[in-house]
């Protein structure tokens, strides 16, 4: 029995000191983190919304972790160029990815083969802004309102042509013709110049887009907005109804991103990336610049941002398969 004794205490000092020891590389990976410059990879080209966000965030990180942060930007293959880049890249912390709702919530749902798994391949960071969209038709089309599209479709017995340049905006058009019990056909387009031109020759009914891509154009006459799809109206079309308060309150649909880190990427590290970003984006700097865009700050912890990814990769699932739209 005293041996028996002896034994377990020896291992139970064993246990202590092992424990005590797997502690120590946890702490030292949050404090020396981070080692070198960190780059955050960009799924699009410079210049637009994602890249204007990562620039602006790029700056505020370098500031709060005092190491150099800088933009990458890998587009192509719908993002799966630049989600591949940073899935090779060692899990350290120092890679991040800018995911938007097209990478990691439309691509598992309508890419076939996709190189990546955007649930499991990847750990939230946090969010970063979430940002509705808009109904828009050429400035002498006889669509003058939600109504007008449904009634319009309904009347004609026809299917109306709604056009977008996103994946995201296929499964919201699919949506909206779901809610509205009314049939849509989708028309792709490279982006939104191509919009413009094909609503103004009559070949499209209607589009759905951002308002960046689009504020200019509705404020010079070219185009008519609609509707907007957020739970409010927005901020710079404040006479413009949503589609919620046009008949139909469970339209309420956003786009939006967050930044990622590969999954095997220490806790520790990602817990020091979370409360940097957390605190960041609560700053009136960040606040401002998010809402200079029409868009909400997406102030989400990784847990948050974790259940809303999976919630969001659910619903699109649904909307495809209500549809009849499979992967491709």
């Amino acid at each position: 029995m005293k041996n028996i004794g002896h034994i377990s205490k020896i291992i139970s000092i064993s246990w202590a000191l092992a424990c005590s020891v797997s502690l120590v590389p946890a702490a030292s990976a949050q404090e020396t983190f981070p080692a070198r410059t960190l780059r955050i990879v960009v799924p699009t080209a410079a210049g637009g919304g994602s890249d204007m966000t990562a620039r602006f965030f790029s700056e505020q990180l370098s500031k709060a972790l005092g190491q150099s942060v800088i933009v990458e930007n890998r587009p192509g293959a719908n993002g799966a160029i630049a989600a591949m880049a940073v899935k090779n890249a060692p899990a350290d912390g120092h890679t991040i990815f800018l995911g938007t709702n097209t990478h990691m919530a439309v691509n598992p749902v309508l890419m076939k083969g996709v190189p990546y798994d955007a649930q499991n391949d990847f750990k939230p960071i946090s969010g970063l802004s979430r940002q509705m969209m808009v109904l828009v038709t050429g400035a002498n089309s006889p669509l003058k309102s939600v109504a007008d599209i449904t009634q319009g479709a309904r009347q004609s017995g026809k299917s109306l042509n709604v056009g977008g340049y996103t994946g995201g905006f296929e499964l919201s058009a699919a949506w909206f013709a779901n809610v509205t019990q009314t049939q849509q056909v989708y028309v792709s387009y490279k982006g939104i110049g191509d919009i413009v031109v094909g609503l103004m020759g009559d070949q499209l009914d209607w589009a759905i887009s951002d308002p960046l891509a689009t504020l200019a154009q509705i404020k010079a006459g070219k185009l008519r907005a609609l509707a907007v799809t957020g739970d409010t109206r927005h901020p710079d079309l404040p006479d413009v109804p949503t589609v919620k308060e046009s008949g139909f309150p469970s339209f309420v649909n956003y786009s939006w991103g967050g930044m990622y880190v590969r999954a095997e990427t220490p806790t520790p590290i990602t817990d020091k990336l979370a409360q940097t970003m957390g605190k960041l984006l609560s700053t009136p700097a960040a606040i401002a610049f998010v809402e200079k865009f029409g868009s909400d700050p997406l102030t989400l912890s990784p847990a948050d941002m974790r259940k809303f990814q999976t919630t969001e990769i659910e619903r699109f699932r649904k909307v495809a398969s209500d549809a009849g739209i499979q992967p491709r």
